[in-house]
């Protein structure tokens, strides 16, 4: 079985993603996977400006010169090389402690993922995601969406996604990462119209998996726990650290060290 773990880290340098990508390395040559770092941006996606509503933490392509938040979908080239892939945002802490987890995803599902619904989270992260689902999915949700009642459209988590190739690969129907990016249906997330202004590849993605109806297990969430979302009590049980929204972090992360120390 060949296996790879895949992470884009363009843009300036960080002590949290450089320490993040390190405990990745460590895993990879734990459960016998290549470990590869994308540092360089290849797509470079740029929305309509005559469509796009995109700003804040989304239109920072503005300074960029294009969207970073596609760029983890030049994965999709090497699935033909490998059995099967997890891309893995730069944010994630792998603990020295955790289990295999390609061997979580079972040969009928194409991909696997950890839904925000099924995780423990607190209560002003689920206020948040009340809104974040109904305004990213209420205008895109198909016949085959989950819902519930308290979290609105179910949602993974697009920080970590494990791919079994040969299931995943004929969804893609043989396209390249940028005509995967560039198809119609897309077009408005790409662009960032409406509601779509704050959207990543998150919303593309679900949409994209509850619209074809692709096979989808459900990862536990110890495989993606969103440090400082979660009740009191659970990060620790966590096997990946998902330090997302740096930017509301003690020195943005950097003291990493004592990041650390608070979820040991």
């Amino acid at each position: 079985m060949k296996r790879a773990i895949y992470q884009v880290a363009v843009g300036p340098k960080s002590k949290l993603y450089e320490q993040c990508i390190e405990s990745a390395a460590r895993y990879a040559k734990e459960v016998g996977a290549d470990h590869i770092v994308q540092r360089q941006p290849k797509l470079r996606i740029v929305p309509d400006i005559f469509r796009t509503n995109r700003e804040g933490k989304t239109g920072g392509w503005k300074k960029m010169g294009y969207l970073p938040i596609f760029e983890k979908e030049n994965a999709f080239e090497l699935l033909g090389d490998y059995d099967q892939i997890l891309i893995l945002d730069a944010d994630i802490y792998i603990r020295p402690t955790a289990s295999n987890i390609f061997e979580e995803l079972g040969d009928e599902f194409a991909f696997g993922g950890v839904n925000e619904c099924d995780m423990p989270i607190n209560s002003k992260h689920l206020a948040k995601i009340q809104n974040y689902s109904r305004m990213q999915y209420g205008q895109c949700h198909t016949n085959n969406w989950r819902q519930q009642d308290s979290f609105g459209f179910a949602f993974y988590n697009m920080g970590l996604m494990l791919m079994n190739s040969a299931k995943i690969l004929p969804y893609l129907r043989n396209q390249s990462p940028r005509e995967f990016l560039n198809r119609p249906e897309f077009r408005d997330m790409v662009d960032g119209v409406g509601n779509y202004r704050w959207s990543t590849d998150q919303t593309l993605l679900n949409y994209w998996l509850n619209k074809e109806n692709i096979p989808c297990k459900n990862l536990d969430w110890k495989y993606n726990g969103l440090y400082s979302s979660l009740q009191e009590g659970y990060i620790e049980e966590c096997e990946f650290i998902h330090f997302y929204l740096r930017d509301n972090l003690p020195e943005s992360g950097e003291d990493f060290n004592n990041l650390i120390e608070k979820i040991i």
